[in-house]
């Protein structure tokens, strides 16, 4: 672990700009309260001294343009002789996603589960992981919840009721939960995604109780 800058609370408020404060909540995910917060470098609430977590850093670096590894640098989370001497291969980068359900990220592993296996690779370090994360999202993984990413491509069944998605249509075998704020964010995209994967049309239809979604038996011309 490095030093962060001096003044990094005023770095993260110059990287933003003349962006207002709810424009950079509604860009990076987080509210705009906890933005300021991280400008002033204290909880406003408790007075404690506040930093972000590099998950956090991620989603200001995709809001402001600003390249990731340098504002790990900057917050101290990484030293430059690191990221320098970071080119031993990663042992997360041969995995393929591609077979991949969902994994689990803990403190300093990932488990990886696939049809009938269940694989455990180590987190070298946040450079490794912050790489990892990139990939995740050009795989089409959504965060679930703190630890738990889905593979969206591999979801056959979802069960709006009970906030489940299955990975066989039948409803059978390994399954995984959403949380509700989740299941809000991602409900069109999970309807659109299941019928794509099973190649069934997505049919919308109104009415004054609001609208809904059905999944004709036809399969889709491919």
């Amino acid at each position: 672990m490095g030093q962060p800058i001096p003044d990094f609370g005023k770095f993260l408020e110059g990287l933003r700009g003349s962006m207002s404060l709810r424009e950079a909540a509604r860009k990076s995910g987080l509210s705009h309260a906890y933005i300021r917060d991280l400008e002033l470098e204290r909880n406003r609430s408790t007075n404690d001294k506040i930093t972000p977590s590099p998950d956090t850093l991620q989603k200001l670096s995709a809001a402001y343009g600003y390249p990731y590894t340098d504002l790990m640098i900057k917050a101290g989370h990484l030293m430059s002789s690191h990221v320098a001497s970071s080119f031993a291969p990663k042992p997360n980068e041969d995995m393929d996603l591609s077979n991949v359900y969902f994994i689990e990220i803990g403190m300093k592993e990932i488990t990886y589960y696939q049809k009938g296996a269940t694989i455990t690779r180590s987190i070298e370090s946040l450079l490794d992981f912050s790489s990892f994360l990139d990939r995740l999202e050009e795989n089409d993984f959504k965060k679930m919840d703190t630890d738990l990413y889905v593979n969206f491509n591999h979801i056959r069944k979802y069960d709006e009721r009970r906030g489940r998605l299955y990975f066989h249509e039948d409803g059978e075998g390994p399954h995984v939960t959403i949380s509700a704020i989740r299941q809000r964010k991602y409900h069109e995209h999970l309807l659109r995604k299941v019928a794509i994967n099973t190649k069934k049309s997505l049919e919308f239809s109104f009415s004054k109780s609001g609208k809904s979604a059905t999944f004709s038996t036809a399969e889709k011309n491919v």
